[in-house]
């Protein structure tokens, strides 16, 4: 090998290593929260989508907005899947999936299922016996408001110090700027 050619390979290898050992360090130090065996099953089986490209070819869209509360606690960016909807919750395919935009990423951070009312659903659905929350009013502007719901948030991959379960994470953060929204207080209905 030229000594041109060994330089190219030194140079391209120094790029790399710039470029992708910090993030696979930053990945290594994190720990996945422990969790019940049931929920770590379902985080396996979403492993796959830490790659957003195969939630989008799995038919899951962005709501492209970064959802935080007014004490800038996150939820991160939706994508949900219009398909996956129906009175019983699937645990290993939920309705939407929660990214946090870190530097020029997204990171998976957890899954949300959501069941309309519209659906038939007849009591309060559960998870694993976790209550979902709700029923609610949909959440404008990526809701309507007549979308009349149950849902449930899931800390799979990130987490939560206020609860597993809690719609809102302090440890998540929305970049600010127009693509971040805060989120009001959800409006409860009741279930007819």
């Amino acid at each position: 090998m030229s000594k041109i050619a060994r330089r190219g390979v030194f140079v391209a290898t120094a790029i790399l290593l710039t470029v992708f050992l910090p993030e696979a360090i930053a990945r290594a130090q994190v720990p996945s929260p422990a969790l019940p065996e049931e929920w770590a099953k379902v985080r396996q089986a979403l492993e796959k989508y830490q790659d957003v490209i195969v939630a989008l070819r799995d038919g899951y869209r962005s709501a492209v907005l970064c959802v935080q509360d007014e004490n800038k606690a996150g939820m991160g960016i939706h994508f949900g899947n219009a398909r996956i909807t129906g009175p019983v919750p699937d645990p290993m395919r939920p309705t939407i999936l929660l990214y946090e935009p870190v530097g020029n990423k997204l990171q998976l951070i957890g899954a949300e299922w959501l069941i309309p009312l519209a659906t038939g659903v007849k009591d309060r659905p559960l998870l694993f016996g976790q209550p979902f929350d709700g029923p609610m009013e949909g959440h404008p502007p990526t809701q309507p408001p007549d979308l009349h719901h149950y849902d449930l948030h899931v800390w799979l991959f990130k987490p939560n110090p206020a609860g597993m379960f809690k719609p809102f994470n302090p440890n998540v953060k929305c970049p600010g700027g127009e693509y971040t929204e805060t989120a009001l207080p959800p409006k409860l209905v009741p279930h007819r």
